[in-house]
């Protein structure tokens, strides 16, 4: 019978994520700085607790999905944190994305209580993750992605394994957030391009996303961008900064020029100057159509 897991983070992803969990038939204590979010998942059989630490259990599992490296510092570096109830034995499976040097600092800590570490953050938006199809990376020590592969089987359809490395799959999301973001810096100036000159974007979308780039990102994503669904976001614009500003953090500690990736950081400190920091990132195209004297 699986067993009951802690859960820490139910925002647009960590919700879903926990729902798939309670309906492969774990047992949850979950916890949110705002209380209120976890109704739903009560009402499905969670228990809320009062605290990050109270989702432990002795030996147990936890799984955290937090906006940021500062939160999830935050539950797990402070005198009796959850880390320190699990103690011996114990796993964490970290599904936010991070920096590397901030799982590399979490892994050396959790290793003073016993506890192994698990990188797995996700691709997916909150769709793909309320219909059990993210993508799962991981990296971590072998017994313990063994003992949780049925916990991230739950909630994804594909796991990919990046080996033993300290924080080496918080690398690979941050890549592919990378790519993501430049996919959409890239789409945004084309379909401004095409407006500008008569085209009609949402065909011009249709048509790119069909052939040349018949793909999840440029279909769902340049969808998005011709139909300026902005709000709600799926995710929003001061993550998809924070994210980009991670990337250019690893690529300044690896000696590694990022041109691209500058020049899309700024995009998006230009839209939350503007202020969409809580539009999906999607909209740093409001930005390009403006530059380019479109309505």
């Amino acid at each position: 019978m699986p067993e009951t897991l802690g859960f820490i983070g139910l925002g647009n992803m960590g919700e879903p994520i926990a729902l798939n969990l309670l309906s492969a038939g774990y047992g949850l204590r979950v916890y949110n700085r705002t209380a209120a979010k976890a109704a739903a998942l009560v009402n499905k059989g969670a228990r809320a607790v009062g605290s990050a630490a109270e989702a432990a259990s002795p030996a147990g599992i936890v799984v955290t999905m937090v906006a940021n490296d500062q939160a999830l510092e935050e539950i797990c570096l402070p005198a009796g944190s959850f880390v320190e109830r699990i103690g011996s034995g114990g796993i964490h499976i970290s599904m936010s994305t991070i920096a590397p040097a901030t799982a590399r600092r979490l892994i050396e800590q959790h290793a003073k209580y016993g506890v192994e570490y698990v990188c797995a953050p996700v691709f997916g938006r909150p769709e793909a993750a309320a219909a059990k199809r993210l993508w799962v990376c991981v990296s971590g020590p072998a017994s313990a992605k063994e003992r949780t592969q049925p916990i991230l089987a739950a909630i994804g359809q594909e796991i990919f394994d990046f080996g033993e490395g300290a924080g080496t799959a918080n690398v690979v999301k941050l890549c592919g957030n990378f790519l993501i973001a430049s996919a959409i810096e890239a789409m945004a100036e084309s379909f401004a391009l095409a407006e500008k000159n008569g085209a009609n974007k949402h065909a011009v979308a249709e048509m790119l996303g069909k052939t040349f780039f018949a793909c999840q990102v440029y279909q769902g994503y340049g969808k998005i961008i011709a139909e300026e669904q902005f709000e709600p976001a799926g995710f929003r614009l001061a993550l998809g900064l924070k994210d980009i500003n991670l990337v250019l953090d690893t690529a300044a500690a690896s000696a590694m020029p990022m041109p691209m990736a500058s020049l899309v950081r700024d995009h998006l400190l230009e839209a939350v100057a503007r202020g969409r920091e809580n539009m999906d990132w999607t909209a740093v195209a409001l930005g390009v159509a403006e530059d380019a004297g479109l309505k």
